[in-house]
C-alpha cells in the first residue's frame, strides 16, 4: 500500500499506527514525526499566507468569493508516486486540501486511487477516525490500542479536575477578525477542568467582536490561533492589546493571559490532541499540574 496524506492529523495517526513505511507522499504542512519531512511534497498553498492574520483572512475570502480553491496539487507528483489511497479532510477548505480538488485531480491523471476524507467535528469523531483508517489497514487492535492510549491521557487529567469547580476560559482562534474555538475545543477545555461559553462542541468556530468577549469576560483567556506556532502569535498581539477596553477584561486584570501552540496541537485531530488538553490544565491548574510542556507549548503573556 503506498499512501498520501494531505492532512498533518492523517500523517501522524498512520505513523502511530505503525505505517510509515508505506506513506509516500505528504502535504506541505505535514512535518511530525520528523521523519516525514522527507517525503516528497503533494501541495502547497496558491499564494504566500504570509502577513498579518487580517491580511491573511482577506486573501482567503477573497480567493473563496470566486469559488477557487486555496492549495494546487502536484498532479505530475501524484501521478509519479502512484499511491493507493489519498488521505484528506472535508471540513474546511482553508485548512488543508478538500476533497473535490483529490477527486479532480485523480479524475485529470487518470490514476486509480482509494480516497479517505475526514471532518471530524469532536474529541469522538477524531477517536472514530483513527479506527477508521486503522480499519483500512485491517489493524483495528492497533486503532484500538492508540484510542485507548489518547483515553488514557484524558482519563488521568479529568481525575484530576473532575471535583475542582470549573474555571471559565475561553480561546481565541483567530486574532483579528476575531474567531473563538469551536469543534473539539469546548471538549478539551472541559476535560481540562474548565467551560467556555463562545464556542460550541460540534459546531464550527464562530466570528465573535470584542463586545461579545467582553460580555463573556473570562478568567483566562488563551490565545490559539489556527496553524499557529507561538512565536507567531507573539508578532500581532499588539492588535489584541490596542484593541479599547482591552484592558478592563477581567483575564487582564488577572494577569492570565496565555499562548499555546496552535500549528502542532489543538488544531490536528490526530494523536497528540490528549498533549492539547494536559496544556489547558497546565494553563487552568498550575497548582496541580506540574507545567511539563511550558515554554515549548505555552507560555503565558503577562
Amino acid at each position: 500500500m503506498k499512501i498520501i496524506s494531505l492532512l498533518p492529523a492523517t500523517t501522524e495517526i498512520v505513523c502511530a499506527l505503525d505505517l510509515r513505511e508505506q506513506l509516500v507522499g505528504r502535504s506541505h504542512e505535514c512535518d511530525y514525526p520528523e521523519y516525514v519531512q522527507t517525503l516528497p511534497v503533494c501541495s502547497q498553498p496558491k499564494y504566500p499566507f504570509d502577513g498579518q492574520s487580517f491580511d491573511i483572512d482577506q486573501k482567503v475570502k477573497a480567493i473563496l468569493s470566486e469559488g477557487l480553491s486555496i492549495y494546487r496539487i502536484n498532479t505530475d507528483q501524484i501521478r509519479q508516486l502512484n499511491p493507493n489511497l489519498i488521505l484528506t479532510q472535508d471540513q474546511c477548505e482553508v485548512c488543508a486540501v478538500a476533497l473535490k480538488d483529490v477527486e479532480q485531480c485523480l479524475a485529470q491523471i487518470g490514476v486509480e486511487a482509494s480516497v479517505l476524507s475526514f471532518s471530524p467535528e469532536t474529541l469522538e469523531d477524531i477517536l472514530a477516525d483513527i479506527q477508521v483508517i486503522a480499519g483500512q489497514f485491517k489493524i483495528p487492535e492497533k486503532g484500538l490500542q492508540l484510542k485507548n492510549e489518547i483515553d488514557q491521557g484524558f482519563s488521568v487529567i479529568r481525575n484530576k479536575t473532575s471535583t475542582l469547580e470549573p474555571v471559565h476560559m475561553e480561546i481565541i482562534e483567530w486574532i483579528d477578525p476575531l474567531m473563538a474555538a469551536g469543534n473539539w475545543m469546548p471538549d478539551l477545555v472541559e476535560i481540562a477542568g474548565g467551560y467556555c461559553t463562545l464556542g460550541e462542541s460540534g459546531e464550527h468556530s464562530p466570528f465573535i467582536d470584542f463586545e461579545q468577549l467582553m460580555k463573556a469576560d473570562p478568567e483566562i483567556l488563551s490565545i490559539i490561533p489556527c496553524g499557529y506556532p507561538i512565536q507567531r502569535t507573539k508578532s500581532e498581539l499588539d492588535t489584541l492589546f490596542k484593541t479599547e477596553r482591552w484592558q478592563e477584561l477581567k483575564a487582564v486584570k488577572n494577569k492570565r493571559i496565555y499562548i499555546a501552540d496552535g500549528h502542532q496541537f489543538f488544531n490536528r485531530p490526530g494523536p497528540r490532541i490528549a498533549n492539547s488538553a494536559r496544556i489547558l490544565a497546565e494553563i487552568m491548574h498550575p497548582d496541580i499540574f506540574k507545567p511539563e510542556q511550558k515554554q515549548n507549548c505555552w507560555t503565558e503573556v503577562y
